[in-house]
């Protein structure tokens, strides 16, 4: 069910109040990010960095794209022992 809400002036900026229950249902925390789409605002809960990269190393594995692009050349790098 559409809530209304007034856009209010924030500075040089504008926002809305998000009533505490839209918040929970859409499991919103202290970050969202914001887009445009077809005209709408659309707020949705941050993602981190790297979210959703374990599932997609688990999806390159099964279908055989984890391998190297490069083949490995060796180097005079590696012929010699490092000091730390």
């Amino acid at each position: 069910m559409p809530v209304k809400t007034k856009v209010i002036k924030i500075g040089n900026s504008r926002g809305v109040r998000i009533p505490k229950a839209l918040i929970e249902e859409a499991n919103l925390g202290d970050e969202v990010e914001l887009e445009v789409k077809g005209g709408k605002l659309l707020i949705t809960p941050a993602s981190g960095p790297r979210a959703g990269w374990d599932e997609d190393f688990k999806r390159m594995a099964e279908a055989g794209e984890d391998k190297l692009l490069w083949p490995y050349f060796p180097n005079e790098w590696d012929e010699e022992e490092w000091e730390w």
